[in-house]
């Protein structure tokens, strides 16, 4: 299922095709941890910020009106969900001086930290349909190891780190690029 379009794994989960649901997690579940980590909460709040933007989804799943930003709509939701849990906390202080968030970085960081990440989702989704499989499977949370990758790409081993470059330039350009507005 891993080549099925967000789309279609969006409307299968909502009729509660359990395969799709784990389809869009593994997906995502990266891009969703990676911004739950930015915010540096306690380990309890950081699982359960990611619990609440995956509920979140199944809520929402319905509203998604562009598939294919679906890892922008779960970065912010991320992110928000991180600074509900913040809101809901603040009144308690933590034993530990280590598991305090570090005062060196604002509120506003960390949201525009969670804009970066998806942004560079949306760039990577954006890639043709091989390029986005190296990018999603090499930068995984938990990265298949080249063989793997080369198997179910069609790219040999010996050109998946080539091919990896490549695509981390032109990933580098786009994000680096001025923004298009259009009137």
């Amino acid at each position: 299922m891993t080549d099925t379009g967000i789309d279609v794994l969006l409307h299968n989960a909502a009729r509660g095709d359990q395969r799709a649901w784990e389809e869009i997690v593994g997906r995502y579940r990266g891009l969703v941890g990676a911004v739950v980590r930015s915010f540096r909460l306690q380990e309890a709040d950081a699982r359960d910020a990611e619990q609440r933007t995956w509920l979140r989804l199944v809520e929402n799943r319905a509203r998604i009106r562009d598939p294919e930003r679906l890892g922008g709509w779960l970065a912010t939701t991320a992110a928000r969900e991180c600074l509900r849990i913040l809101r809901e906390t603040r009144t308690v202080v933590p034993f530990e001086i280590d598991v305090l968030p570090d005062p060196c970085r604002a509120v506003e960081d960390r949201v525009v930290d969670a804009d970066t990440v998806s942004r560079i989702h949306d760039i990577v989704a954006a890639l043709p349909p091989r390029g986005r499989t190296v990018m999603q499977e090499l930068f995984a949370e938990e990265p298949r190891p080249y063989a793997d990758v080369a198997r179910a790409t069609g790219i040999p081993v010996g050109s998946l780190g080539p091919t990896r470059q490549r695509l981390l330039r032109r990933v580098r350009a786009t994000f680096e690029a001025p923004a298009v507005v259009s009137a």
